[in-house]
Order: structure tokens, then sequence, then C-alpha cells
């Protein structure tokens, strides 16, 4: 009989190794997004892509830069972030709120109020309306009636 080889374990990462961040979570229609929001320079991931070419264009790179601006904290911290479910407008208005949930976060009596004067930790609750059983495709499109 053969003796049955014993499972090597790989020893446990020390928490200096290991990056310390704060994390977050930012919902839009129906795009999710998880931030984790580090210290420091390093790259920004959005689904193991860069950024800038996840969400390409002046105008979105704008968007998503916006809290660090109005916290006047450009450059210092980098993350890594998920996002599913809706469109491309919808995961930056979730990275956004994220963002700004992260900052606040990580040091609420600094960032919080900026953030909050300027809107950014306001969770936006609009969703598309669902489409209802026997009207023509539409959520509120109705059959048209005869005049007479």
């Amino acid at each position: 009989m053969k003796k049955k080889e014993e499972s090597v374990n790989k020893p446990a990462k020390s928490s200096k190794l290991r990056k310390k961040y704060t994390y977050a979570v930012g919902r839009r229609k129906g795009a999710t997004a998880t931030l984790r929001l580090y210290e420091g320079k390093g790259k920004w991931l959005v689904n193991e892509h860069p950024i800038e070419e996840y969400f390409p264009g002046a105008v979105m790179a704008s968007l998503y830069n916006r809290p660090f601006v109005i916290g006047e904290s450009e450059g210092k911290f980098w993350g890594i972030v998920k996002t599913n479910g809706g469109g491309k407008k919808g995961q930056l208005s979730a990275v956004i709120l994220a963002i700004s949930r992260a900052l606040a976060k990580y040091n609420t009596p600094v960032y919080r109020p900026l953030l909050k004067k300027a809107g950014l930790l306001t969770v936006d609750s609009r969703v598309r309306e669902r489409r209802k059983v026997g009207q023509m495709g539409k959520a509120r499109k109705k059959k048209q009636s005869p005049k007479r």
C-alpha cells in the first residue's frame, strides 16, 4: 500500500506583508462595485484592466477623480475595483460611490463633510422600471384603444 502524501500547507502570510486597505461597496441601477482602497502610489484596476482603459475618455476620468479632487488627495490612493451588472455608466456611478464611501470611512472627520456637501455620498436609488405583462414590450406603453 502506498502511503498518503500529507498535504503541505503553505505558511499563512503575516499581517506585516499584507497591505492594509479600506473596503467599500457602491451600487447604481443594476451595477455593483466593490473597492479595496490602498494608501500610497499604485495602479488603479477595474476588473483587472487599467481604469483609463475600462472607463476611457477625459469626461469619465474627471468623474472618477472627482472624490479625490474634492478631498485634495489626488495621487495619494490607489485601488482595485470589481464591477458587475448594469452598463458602463451605471458601473462608473457605482465606482464613484464606492470611492467616496471608502474615503469617508478612511478618514471620517476630514473627507465625510466635503463629500457629503458635494453630494457624492448620496445613493441614487433610481432603477429601470420593470416591463409589465400585456403592455407592448415596454413598462408603460399601452395598446391603442378604438375611439368609437
